[in-house]
């Protein structure tokens, strides 16, 4: 006889709050069960039929439910069918007559947890339902975790309102509509994973799996197997047939990060799954579909690589179905301030510190910094000054040394004056316009690049003749 073992008996107590509805129509067993499961802590409700069940099911919150199969009316394996429709995270227990193996089949089939076969003991039925309720706390869970997957990385949750940015973010809703292949090409650090994962999720692959692999971290005797798998004993290790990546991600997503170190003796066997989608494992002859859009993505200029011969051109041409290129976080300066307000809110968050703020003159030397290492750079600087900074205020001397001393920085700033003289009013007027112009015409980010207030800003844009549209005053106010 099976017995709830101590650890066990632990996990029924953490299920103690979790709600059991009993559906059997007759009243001797339905009774055990009810005082079996009261006695364990559980909440309980019971129904005599399945039609009474499924108006219980419908109305009140359920962790698991009970039904036995055989029932007049509405049976319990039509029940367990609305009851999944209705709440498919709920699992069910369905309880069969003795040998009644083709029910409980029918029953699997339709989606139950598990059966119990009559006659049954109280330990059975106990760690029947722990188990039902522990499997549905992680579906629960999963689909959860799924959610906020999805939300963060829904396309307006992207930061970045320059002109660069906005064409970026159109291209990949664009995109994302169809299962081509994309190739996303930028410097390392301007978030090139971000935005293979921003495909993916905006896509209709969204609830099948994303599977990131990096090529260049793979020993190259190694990335064939990581790929494609391999068949048991095929090399020195192989102790079991192992799926690849292109198998694990069946029906989702495969980003190849850092393409271009794709060893060449590989790169015709990736052109073939492009071009037939199929893959042969190694040690394998027999082809096997694959089902899988890939992402590419790379930091070097493989068009360059295929001049050196140290890249297929035709691999290059599958790949690059349709190229997003992720401009330098020099390039979009305007987008500094909101990602490093963002940097700001999560970090503090992290390290519980959710009262600090980030002085104007940080802002502006920030925006002065060049970011060799493009937004990763930005994210960890933003995260070093939120652990290291004194006070509630992140001020100029929490900056880096790096950042603070930067030549760019508007203390450093240096004029060639011309000895014939200048017009102050004519260098104030180019530099506002240059400031806008960097910009993308928004006014509220001119404003803090140029450490003034926006009011100030309209009004020397007015006096400069400098073009102030309807819709601009209308914002009014200040940021």
């Amino acid at each position: 006889m099976n017995r709830v073992s101590p650890k066990e008996e632990q996990s029924l107590d953490r299920h103690a709050a979790s709600t059991i509805l009993i559906a059997d129509d007759d009243d001797s067993l339905r009774r055990v069960l009810e005082f079996q499961l009261r006695e364990a802590g559980y909440e309980v409700l019971t129904a005599p039929d399945g039609l009474l069940a499924l108006d219980i099911f419908t109305g009140r919150e359920v962790d698991c439910l009970i039904t036995d199969l055989r029932m007049p009316g509405l049976s319990g394996l039509e029940l367990l069918r609305r009851a999944s429709a209705i709440h498919a995270e709920t699992p069910v227990v369905v309880i069969t007559a003795y040998g009644d193996v083709e029910t409980a089949v029918d029953a699997m089939r339709a989606g139950a947890f598990d059966y119990i076969s009559k006659p049954f003991n109280r330990d059975q039925i106990l760690l029947t339902v722990q188990k039902a309720l522990a499997f549905g706390q992680t579906i629960s869970e999963n689909r959860r975790l799924r959610r906020l997957v999805h939300e963060r990385f829904r396309l307006e949750n992207v930061i970045g309102t320059s002109g660069g940015m906005q064409s970026v973010l159109d291209r990949v809703e664009r995109v994302s509509r169809s299962d081509v292949t994309v190739l996303i090409t930028g410097e390392s650090g301007t978030g090139k994973e971000l935005i293979a994962r921003g495909v993916h999720f905006n896509s209709t692959r969204a609830n099948r799996p994303f599977i990131a692999i990096n090529c260049a971290a793979i020993p190259e005797t190694l990335i064939e197997s990581e790929l494609f798998g391999h068949k048991r004993g095929s090399f020195t290790g192989a102790i079991a047939d192992t799926k690849g990546k292109f198998e694990e991600a069946r029906g989702g997503t495969l980003f190849l990060d850092e393409i271009s170190a794709m060893p060449p003796a590989l790169q015709p066997k990736l052109l073939r799954v492009l071009q037939e989608g199929e893959i042969v494992r190694l040690g394998e002859s027999t082809p096997r579909k694959a089902d899988a859009r890939i992402i590419a993505a790379t930091n070097r200029n493989l068009l360059t690589m295929v001049t050196d011969g140290t890249f297929r051109e035709d691999l290059y041409f599958r790949l690059a179905v349709v190229p997003i290129e992720l401009p330098p976080l020099r390039e979009r300066r305007e987008d500094i301030p909101l990602l490093a307000e963002h940097f700001l809110r999560r970090a503090s968050e992290r390290h519980n510190r959710p009262n600090l703020q980030i002085e104007r003159e940080v802002y502006a030397a920030l925006s002065a910094y060049p970011w060799l290492g493009n937004v990763r750079e930005l994210e960890n600087t933003i995260e070093r000054m939120v652990v290291l900074a004194k006070g509630e205020t992140i001020t100029v001397e929490d900056l880096p040394d790096s950042v603070r001393r930067s030549p760019g920085h508007a203390a450093n700033l240096l004029l060639q004056l011309p000895p014939e003289g200048l017009s102050i009013e004519r260098v104030e007027r180019d530099i506002i316009s240059q400031a806008l112009e960097m910009h993308s015409g928004n006014q509220t980010h001119t404003a803090r690049y140029l450490d003034i207030t926006r009011s100030a800003l309209i009004y020397r844009m007015q006096k400069y003749g400098l073009a102030v549209s309807a819709s601009d005053e209308a914002e009014g106010g200040e940021r």
